[in-house]
């Protein structure tokens, strides 16, 4: 099997069976975001626990609906990030979006961005960069407002 072949098959998987998919409670934020270019959309949840320096991603829980390469962006996403501390949950998310935004000269670090790697052949269509990276620029929301929200001790 070739590497195109294997990298479709790994958006449809997270397509046709996505990992945490559905609002999930308790969260501290909500953001809801839609591509105007494509009409994609996502609304994501956010829980943070742990220490206030540099606490863990517990949750992230999404709706979204739109294109297969959103929706698997997402999941993909979400089954990196949860449990990761925010310091390399942000290594992940800076590397990703470097990398997206190559134009396909970065072809990624599958240690760093596991199947999000099957996402990376989209970075050579910049309509389609705003489908990948929707879901991640719903979490850099949901994560400012999570974290505004711990500092208020909500």
């Amino acid at each position: 099997m070739n590497l195109n072949a294997m990298y479709s098959e790994l958006i449809f998987e997270h397509d046709k069976r996505p990992q945490n998919f559905g609002l999930r409670e308790p969260f501290q934020a909500e953001v809801h975001h839609v591509n105007p270019s494509c009409g994609d959309e996502i609304t994501l949840r956010i829980e943070l626990e742990g220490d206030a320096d540099n606490p863990t991603i517990k949750d992230l829980s999404y709706d979204a609906t739109g294109c297969a390469m959103s929706r698997a962006s997402a999941s993909i996403m979400s089954d990196l990030l949860i449990g990761e501390s925010l310091e390399d949950a942000q290594k992940t998310y800076a590397h990703f979006d470097e990398v997206m935004h190559s134009r396909g000269k970065n072809e990624g670090d599958e240690e760093i961005i596991g199947d999000g790697i099957a996402l990376v052949g989209a970075a050579k269509f910049p309509g389609r960069v705003k489908c990948v990276l929707m879901a991640w620029k719903a979490y850099q929301a949901a994560l400012a407002e999570a974290q505004v929200s711990r500092a208020k001790g909500n």
